[in-house]
């Protein structure tokens, strides 16, 4: 990593985080991927189950080899070959899991998650229902406000999640959000958390290098 950037993401990483802590979420700030994963190792020991956020930043990060090294059982939407109802019943499974796993859509400087679903699957397991949910946000992630936040959503995040998808919408074609009808649109619930839920075990873990979409 260049070395500008590195500072660049430290700084406003670890200032992410003490705004994060005013909002009562317990935020810790790590320089790498492979300090993220031994932070949550630490939370699989103590778990029955863990359960996954559709995350491209949790599946990078080797998580799963984690959880099965440690004989959990996996919570996971992504298990090939599941029917759409199959797929249903493991979103719904996530909320009495005993981990849960994520990441945000972007993180603002004062300390708010913002989140954008197509089911909805990820932000009500983040409001409550697990025992404990663990957030991991590139610090590539974090955006001055939540005005700021909707700009990535309609620029990069959903953009560039719809065409890794797969999904034949406006987005997919133009690479900017239209704010459209179409059945296969995948911003269908917004979510910001602006305060920590308040009966949630939550914990944000923002990384210094550049994570998911």
């Amino acid at each position: 990593m260049e070395q500008n950037e590195k500072w660049s993401y430290e700084t406003l990483g670890k200032k992410t985080c003490e705004e994060l802590k005013k909002n009562f979420f317990d935020a810790q700030y790590v320089s790498t991927s492979g300090e993220a994963l031994d932070l949550i190792k630490e939370e699989l020991k103590k778990a029955k189950n863990v359960a996954f956020g559709g995350s491209m930043t949790i599946d990078n990060l080797g998580v799963r080899e984690a959880a099965a090294e440690l004989g959990i059982e996996m919570i996971d939407q992504s298990k090939p070959g599941l029917s759409m109802e199959e797929m249903l019943e493991v979103m719904r499974a996530e909320l009495t899991s005993d981990l849960f796993l994520a990441s945000s859509n972007a993180v603002t400087l004062d300390g708010k998650l913002f989140n954008v679903d197509m089911t909805g699957n990820r932000l009500a397991a983040m409001i409550f229902g697990p025992r404990k949910v663990m957030l991991v946000v590139g610090a590539n992630k974090i955006v001055r406000d939540e005005q700021d936040a909707h700009t990535r959503l309609e620029l990069v995040a959903g953009p560039r999640n719809s065409k890794r998808l797969g999904m034949n919408n406006p987005w997919a074609v133009t690479g900017i959000c239209s704010n459209c009808n179409s059945e296969t649109r995948i911003c269908r619930a917004y979510q910001v958390l602006r305060k920590k839920p308040a009966a949630t075990d939550f914990t944000v873990i923002i990384v210094g290098e550049a994570m998911g979409l």
